[in-house]
């Protein structure tokens, strides 16, 4: 199958899939001040057969309206104020082209009458394989593969020998008349998932696709923090000539700041560090100079084994900065593969990473995360994550007022429990004395949601837990809080073989007591406790085994003729 797609008939790409569509132009328009080789006959896909702006899948009824059909053309503005939602909100052409036209329906509920909203947009496919580009002479039929022979058998093992190959073919079939130029006032920004662009592609980042060999079309996306490792095939005598092992190879291409501009961010490095053959590494004080692969006593030194991107963007969607750190090695006569690992994160300008618990699941010793969430807003978390749900620390003199603003982070699965001693007088009022030990207790900001996972993002509302606060106190005329006890639920989420740990509730209970009138002259001194405990509620794991087959033969009635 493979050596049919490489024999000329359409080029695929592989795109990771998406979390959602974004908007994107279906080709790239190189910049106007670069070489002539760069602009090169741009690969265009197959024009579409049907027009998706006049498709309609749920137009049944002839002639008339169809309810909540919001494509449907026999419907008028009247009837799309009755509509209470679209049954097809999204229309597409073509679901094996990687860049296709999308219809969007949807309901304006805030005019007067409610009306509908239409949007044509261009929509990345989510699939892993998809169209291209297609040679206009083949179309989209799969020719013959070429059956191999004593003649070809050597330029068909290099050409389909490795472990990924190019399947491009040697002409593209151009046509001006059919480019969609975009209007050039228009501005650009990238989305999330869209493809990383370059100046000559897009910003590969190598990853393993049907087997564990390094196929390095895999696009790097806007936001998706990536993390691949695979196998390269490798050899001391022709190591020179591999560019996926080379520096260069990862650096030489500009990204584009926006898609379609003639702004371009250069990669620089970061920093370089030198692994031995042992696993020892060192870091180069000077990571200017660019280190090309040789070879030297036997050895190819300068080996790209990992490169992680560092790529800065704005609120706007535009890049403005990107870095690659390297770590070279080395390999030796007797190596014929090799490992690499590559990494790409992504960081807004002017703002600081929040640091993780866990990914997914929590760390055991690390911190949970908690925050609050203002109306309308996201979680609003603490930057210094030992200081987001704390309880009271114990000191050597126990003395709670001493104690006061010393806390200690509540980590992940540690059971835990402070306590100090408060002296009370006659001259102590109630109230004052209730606030000052709940500020105690609960600190100066107590937080409203905890993550239920260890990564779990700001923006997600849904993947974060409200804390349940309960009080437990007595029927008096005045009550004072003695005791703060924090309960995490947790439970293991996942496949049994590597399972994540996920917090599914957590209960904060204050205990109160009746503070009685002392005598003048008189104190008396009661105790302050702080807990955390952690109880895994998780279900026992249940083996589940598949029935039985049935054989339900059926005979024919003189089968056993003429014994019986």
């Amino acid at each position: 199958m493979a050596a049919a797609l490489g024999l000329g008939v359409f080029v695929l790409l592989l795109l990771p899939p998406p979390l959602g569509a974004a908007e994107l132009s279906a080709e790239p328009v190189a910049p106007p001040e670069t070489s002539a080789a760069v602009l090169a006959p741009t690969r265009r896909g197959p024009a579409p057969v049907t027009d998706v702006a006049k498709l309609c899948v749920c137009d049944l009824l002839v002639a008339q309206c169809d309810v909540n059909c919001c494509c449907d053309p026999d419907c008028s503005a009247a009837d799309f104020s009755l509509f209470t939602t679209c049954s097809v909100p999204v229309v597409t052409g073509d679901s094996h082209l990687c860049s296709q036209k999308a219809a969007i329906y949807s309901l304006d509920v805030e005019a007067n009458p409610p009306e509908r909203v239409f949007k044509l947009i261009d929509q990345v496919n989510p699939s892993i394989f998809c169209i291209h580009a297609t040679n206009y002479e083949q179309a989209l039929t799969f020719s013959s593969p070429e059956i191999p022979t004593s003649e070809n058998f050597d330029q068909l093992l290099k050409q389909f020998g490795s472990g990924a190959f190019s399947a491009e073919p040697e002409r593209w079939d151009m046509n001006a008349d059919d480019q969609n130029l975009s209007d050039a006032n228009e501005t650009y920004r990238y989305q999330y998932g869209a493809p990383v662009q370059t100046v000559d592609a897009f910003l590969r980042l190598p990853s393993p696709v049907v087997s564990s060999w390094c196929s390095d079309g895999n696009p790097a996306g806007f936001l998706v923090n990536q993390a691949t490792k695979c196998i390269r095939s490798v050899s001391v005598e022709k190591c020179n000539d591999i560019q996926a092992v080379s520096m260069l190879f990862y650096i030489n291409s500009s990204i584009l700041a926006v898609p379609k501009s003639s702004q371009m961010v250069n990669i620089s490095v970061q920093s370089i560090v030198v692994q031995s053959l042992n696993g020892m590494r060192t870091l180069l004080n000077n990571s200017d100079v660019l280190r090309l692969p040789m070879i030297l006593d036997g050895l190819c030194i300068n080996v790209v084994l990992r490169v992680s991107y560092h790529i800065t963007y704005t609120e706007a969607g535009e890049i403005i900065e990107a870095a690659a750190a390297f770590v070279l090695g080395a390999i030796n006569k007797e190596a014929l593969s090799m490992e690499q690992s590559f990494e790409i994160s992504f960081t807004q300008v002017n703002t600081t990473p929040v640091p993780l618990s866990g990914n997914p699941g929590y760390v055991v010793g690390l911190p949970v995360r908690a925050g609050f969430r203002p109306q309308g807003s996201g979680i609003i978390q603490n930057t210094n994550k030992y200081s987001q749900l704390t309880i009271p620390q114990s000191t050597a003199s126990q003395d709670c007022l001493a104690a006061q603003g010393a806390r200690a982070p509540v980590l992940f699965g540690y059971n835990m429990i402070s306590g100090c001693k408060l002296r009370i007088t006659a001259a102590l009022k109630c109230q004052p004395l209730a606030q000052a030990l709940l500020d105690l207790l609960k600190g100066q900001s107590f937080p409203e949601y905890v993550a239920s996972f260890g990564n779990s993002q700001a923006q997600d509302v849904l993947d974060w837990v409200p804390i349940t606060h309960l009080y437990i106190s007595e029927q008096s005329s005045c009550q004072i809080p003695v005791s703060l006890e924090i309960e995490v639920k947790w439970t293991k989420y996942g496949s049994l073989v590597n399972p994540q740990a996920r917090i599914v509730n957590v209960t904060a209970t204050i205990t109160t007591t009746t503070l009685k009138q002392l005598p003048s002259g008189r104190e008396r001194t009661i105790l302050i406790t702080s807990s955390v405990v952690f109880t895994d509620v998780s279900s026992p794991a249940e083996p589940g085994y598949k029935a039985w087959p049935t054989i339900n033969a059926k005979l024919p009635f003189d089968f056993f003729f003429p014994f019986v």
